[in-house]
């Protein structure tokens, strides 16, 4: 019995290791998600206002 509890114990320690690394993981991925966004941002918004400038350009020329 005194060893089934040790056993039990020794992976609690490898679990909470493994959720710590998960945890650092995710934080890092979110990091670089963050980075993308602020070093693309502007540029993506300025691709999405040009493609809305010309819809909108096309549709109020083509409608009679």
């Amino acid at each position: 019995m005194l060893e089934f509890i040790r056993t039990i114990c020794s992976r609690r320690d490898q679990d909470g290791a493994s959720a710590v690394e998960y945890g650092l993981l995710v934080a890092g991925i979110a990091a670089l998600i963050v980075a993308v966004v602020f070093a693309f941002g502007g540029m993506i918004s300025g691709v999405f206002k040009n493609t809305c400038n010309k819809i909108a350009t096309s549709v109020s020329t083509s409608t009679c």
